[in-house]
């Protein structure tokens, strides 16, 4: 039964991740919908850690796990700084790794 929660959340995880990347393109090449789909699922994921199991597999290991991107959030930094926009990438690689564990950590506080 755990499969079949993690396969509902990942179902509902990857088209939502990309929905709100294509949406926030429209505005701007920027990375923002990938970084924002990080940090929203770094901040679930610190929610969901302590609870219970079926909610754990649906939403953190489902819907998270489809939702983020780590692929995704490498490629936009490697392509910054192929562009040579070194400062870009590394806003990026910065605010997304510092924003991402600030979530994780008022998630699990909450939680």
């Amino acid at each position: 039964m755990n499969v079949l929660y993690v396969i509902i959340g990942a179902a509902i995880g990857a088209p939502a991740r990309f929905a709100i990347d294509q949406y926030i393109r429209r505005f701007t090449n920027q990375p923002y919908g990938i970084f924002l789909v990080n940090i929203i699922g770094s901040f679930l994921l610190g929610l969901t850690l302590n609870s219970s199991e079926h909610v754990h597999d649906l939403i953190a290991v489902g819907f998270a796990g489809a939702f983020t991107t780590w692929s995704t959030f490498m490629l936009d930094i490697f392509l910054a700084y192929e562009l040579k926009r070194t400062k870009d990438a590394g806003l990026n690689l910065l605010l997304s790794l510092g924003c991402g564990l600030l979530a994780a950590w008022a998630g699990l506080s909450l939680a």
